[in-house]
C-alpha cells in the first residue's frame, strides 16, 4: 500500500469540491442522442447546391434514428454515434419547375469513414426525369458528407470539455482553456461546438426586447398571414413548414428560422417558442404577438424573451425586414388606399 501523499495524484480526492471522481477517472458517460437530433438536422437542412440546371436543397429531416454518447475511462474519450437518417430534397429547375426526392444514410458511425458512407439520393416515383437528380447525386453528395462531418466534429469539441471536473481549487488547466476557447469563438456566430447552453450547461447572457408595427388590415387576416402556410411561403418567396395547432412546428427562410407553437388564441395572440439555427443548440426565446384591433387597422406588439445578448439587434431587424415589411408588401397592408 502506497504512504500517505505517495499515491497517483489523480485518486488524491481531497482535491475535489465533491471528493468523488478526479478528472473522471473512473468510467464516467455522458449521452448525446437529443443534442446530436438537433445539430444534425440543423446541419443537413443548410444543404444547398446550385448549378447550371437549377437549384437543389435539403427541405425536410423526417427521421434521426440511432443514438450517441460519450465515455470518458483513465482519461481516454471514447466517442460512440450511430445513426441512420431519412430526409427529402427538392430542385428547382431554371424555368421554375420544382422536383422532389428522398435522402436516406445509412449507418452513419464511428466505424465508418466518411467517404465510405452510404447516402442513397433519388427521386420521387411520381416525378419526371431531371438531370437535377444526377446533379443532387454528385454535388449535393457531397455536402450532405461535409455537413455530417461537421457533426462529428462539433461532437468531440462539445462533450469533450465536459468530461473534465473541477478541483476544489476552482476550474483545472485543461478546462480554463476550453473556457478560453469559447470565448474566441464566440465572435463565430455559425459555431454549435462551444455554446451549447442545454448540453454543456454554460449560461447564455439574455435580453428582452418589444417591438410594434401597425398593418392596414384586420386582425383576423393578419393573424392567418402567421398560421397559413402558404400566406407564410407567399411573404417569405421560400418554402416553409407551419404547423398552426399548439406543440406544431414552423420552420422559415430555408431552415434558418424554426421553432414551435406554444399557445394560438385565433385572431388574438400567438406565443411560439423561436430560433435562428445558428443559436446554441436547445435554445429558444418565446416570442409573443398580441393583435390590436384599432378600428380598421391592427396595431401589432411583440415581446420577446430569452433572446441572446449578442443577437437582439439582428433578430430585431430581422422581424422587421423579413417579417413585417415582407407582409406589408406582399398583402398591401402598408398603405391607404383612398
Amino acid at each position: 500500500m502506497a504512504k500517505w501523499g505517495q499515491g497517483d495524484p489523480r485518486w488524491i480526492v481531497e482535491q475535489r469540491a465533491d471528493a468523488t471522481n478526479v478528472n473522471n477517472w473512473h468510467w464516467t458517460e455522458r449521452d448525446a442522442t437529443n443534442w446530436s437530433q438537433e445539430v444534425l438536422n440543423e446541419l443537413l437542412l443548410r444543404v444547398r447546391v446550385e448549378g447550371e440546371d437549377g437549384v437543389c436543397q435539403i427541405t425536410d429531416v423526417s427521421a434521426i434514428e440511432g443514438e450517441a454518447s460519450i465515455n470518458n475511462r483513465k482519461g481516454k474519450l471514447i466517442f460512440f454515434y450511430e445513426w441512420n437518417i431519412k430526409a427529402s430534397w427538392t430542385g428547382t429547375s431554371k424555368n421554375g419547375i420544382k422536383y422532389k426526392g428522398n435522402i436516406e444514410v445509412v449507418n452513419l458511425s464511428d466505424e465508418n469513414d466518411m467517404d465510405d458512407l452510404d447516402i442513397c439520393i433519388t427521386a420521387c416515383k411520381d416525378q419526371p426525369p431531371t438531370p437535377l437528380t444526377a446533379f443532387m447525386k454528385k454535388e449535393g453528395e457531397k455536402e450532405i458528407k461535409l455537413a455530417l462531418a461537421s457533426y462529428v466534429s462539433h461532437l468531440k469539441k462539445e462533450f469533450a470539455q465536459g468530461m473534465i471536473l473541477p478541483t476544489a481549487d476552482g476550474v483545472d488547466k485543461e478546462q480554463q482553456h476550453v473556457q478560453k476557447k469559447v470565448k474566441i469563438d464566440k465572435t463565430q456566430i455559425d459555431s454549435l461546438s462551444t455554446t451549447n447552453a442545454s448540453s454543456s450547461g454554460v449560461k447564455i447572457p439574455t435580453v428582452k426586447f418589444n417591438l410594434k408595427e401597425t398593418f392596414l388590415t384586420s386582425p383576423e387576416e393578419l393573424y392567418r398571414v402567421f398560421v397559413n402556410q402558404e400566406m407564410v411561403q407567399a411573404f417569405t418567396h421560400l418554402a416553409a413548414l407551419v404547423e398552426a395547432d399548439r406543440g406544431g412546428k414552423f420552420r422559415l427562410l430555408e431552415g434558418n428560422v424554426y421553432g414551435e407553437f406554444a399557445e394560438l388564441v385565433p385572431d388574438e395572440k400567438i406565443v411560439m417558442r423561436w430560433r435562428f439555427a445558428t443559436w446554441p443548440a436547445g435554445h429558444y426565446s418565446v416570442v409573443t404577438l398580441n393583435f390590436i384591433d384599432r378600428g380598421g387597422e391592427t396595431e401589432l406588439t411583440l415581446e420577446a424573451k430569452g433572446v441572446p445578448t449578442s443577437e437582439e439587434e439582428r433578430m430585431k431587424e430581422g422581424w422587421q425586414r423579413y417579417y413585417f415589411d415582407a407582409i406589408k408588401h406582399t398583402f398591401g397592408y402598408g398603405a391607404r388606399i383612398c
